[in-house]
Formats: C-alpha cells, sequence, structure tokens
C-alpha cells in the first residue's frame, strides 16, 4: 500500500513525521505505534485501518523520525524522542476524541505504555502485539560480548545484523532505554489489555508480555498466545484474530460515557 492521502506533521523540534489520519463520526480512535525501523505500511497497520474504517472508527498510523518517510536520522532516534513525537502527534491530531485505543507492534507497544500515563482520561483500550518494552538493555545490550560493547562505547554505533535486516545500534540509543522503564511501574488503568505473543517469536520471549499484564493491576486483561505465530504476526490468520479482538474490545467499550 501506497503513502496516498498520507501528511507531514512537524514537531516542535522541527522534524517532519509521516502520518495518515483517517476520521470517522466515532468518538473512539484507534492509534498504531509501528515497531524497530518498521514503518505504517506494513500488513498490520493496513489491515487494522481497512478494519477502522469498515467499522466507523477513527484511526490514526505515523512513522517516527528516521523511519519509512518522516525525516530525521535513524541513528539519531531513541525511545524517549519516539515518544514525544507520539504523544505531540496525538495530543494536536486527536484532541476531541473521548476515547483511544492504543495499538502497539514490538517496540511500539514500548512506546504506548510510555503514554498511558499521558492519556489516562482517555484510554479506553490497548492491545500489543509481540510486545517488547526494555528490548535494548535485555534483549540485545546485556547479550553483546565484550567485543560488540566496546564497538558502541568507542565508535557509537554498531550495525546487528539480524536474518536479512541490519539495524544500527548506537550509545545513545541504549542509554536512552535505561531512562524509558516500564516493566517496573505499576499502573493503575482499569484500561482493557489484550496482548498477542507468537508461540514460535524468536525474537522477544512471551515473557515480556507475561511481564506486562503483572504490572496492570486493575486491568481486565489476557494473553494470546498465537500457535506457531513469529513475532510479526502478520499472516492473515493472525490479522484477522487481532481484528477480531479490536471489535470485541470496541464492541464492550462503546457504551462507556
Amino acid at each position: 500500500m501506497s503513502y496516498k492521502r498520507s501528511k507531514y506533521f512537524i514537531t516542535r523540534s522541527n522534524k517532519k513525521i509521516k502520518y495518515l489520519l483517517s476520521r470517522r463520526n466515532s468518538e473512539i480512535a484507534v492509534v498504531f505505534f509501528h515497531g524497530f525501523m518498521s514503518d505504517m505500511i506494513g500488513s498490520k497497520p493496513i489491515a487494522i485501518q481497512k478494519f477502522c474504517n469498515k467499522n466507523n472508527l477513527n484511526f490514526l498510523k505515523f512513522e517516527y523520525s528516521g523511519h519509512g518517510k518522516s525525516t530525521g536520522e535513524f541513528t539519531d532516534g531513541n525511545v524517549s524522542r519516539w515518544t514525544n513525537e507520539a504523544k505531540e502527534l496525538i495530543s494536536s491530531k486527536l484532541k476531541k476524541n473521548k476515547k483511544l485505543i492504543f495499538i502497539g507492534s514490538s517496540m511500539g507497544s514500548w512506546i504506548a505504555l510510555n503514554l498511558f500515563s499521558v492519556f489516562k482520561k482517555k484510554l479506553i483500550g490497548f492491545i500489543g502485539i509481540g510486545s517488547a518494552p526494555e528490548f535494548l538493555e535485555n534483549l540485545m545490550w546485556k547479550k553483546f560480548n565484550k567485543k560488540i560493547k566496546k564497538i558502541i562505547m568507542t565508535k557509537k554505533i554498531y550495525n546487528l545484523q539480524h536474518g536479512d535486516y541490519t539495524y544500527p545500534i548506537t550509545k545513545q540509543l541504549i542509554f536512552d532505554g535505561r531512562k524509558n522503564k516500564v516493566l517496573n511501574n505499576k499502573i493503575n488503568l482499569e484500561t482493557p489489555i489484550t496482548l498477542f505473543h507468537g508461540e514460535k517469536d524468536d525474537v522477544v520471549p512471551v515473557s515480556y508480555s507475561k511481564k506486562i499484564l503483572t504490572f496492570c493491576k486493575k486491568s481486565k486483561k489476557k494473553l494470546v498466545i498465537i500457535k506457531n505465530g513469529q513475532h510479526s504476526l502478520s499472516r492473515k490468520s493472525d490479522l484477522k484474530k487481532i481484528c477480531s479482538e479490536l471489535k470485541h474490545m470496541v464492541k464492550k467499550l462503546s457504551a462507556i460515557k
């Protein structure tokens, strides 16, 4: 899918953030947060966008700086910056919407969790897909050998190879991640939470989704393990389950005033 009808939002730091907002006659707006080095034209945001259009729901998707068609260098970005960009965009474009449902994919769940307290009066639901909060420290830094750590600390950038992809890992990215701890926080919101995780996810262990559920004490929550599912959960059957859960969540929450 192309970037047709997408626009740019200018942040306070003068970054141009690519976004698409589909407006419908509804109080509810669904916000999709993509993952690390991903974009807003993948199969998950497209499927969710189609669902929202069909079911008369507002839908917002966007790309963090250094991702997709947003401006900025990826190596200048970090979780704090991407969280602030999301906060600015949502505050600007969805200020009239009284009800928000966040959907986070991988790192997108981390950024969404960072914004729980910011939008606590509006947030009525959260769906996580292969959620990866604090992955920079726990799944990267702690597993790097001394040679790799030295490269990051001295040369500032290490190009991590994973499959067909190259991920430039910077010192400032790792250090900033330590400022964005969420796994030990207690969330006192009663926001319903559903987390999807692939049974065969070899990128992010299912324990990360389980940890999220433990600190959401008051939420109505559930964990859905997708049989034979990988990290991306982008198969047609996966997308159908995610959209079905969103439909169920909207149906239950639409009566909330």
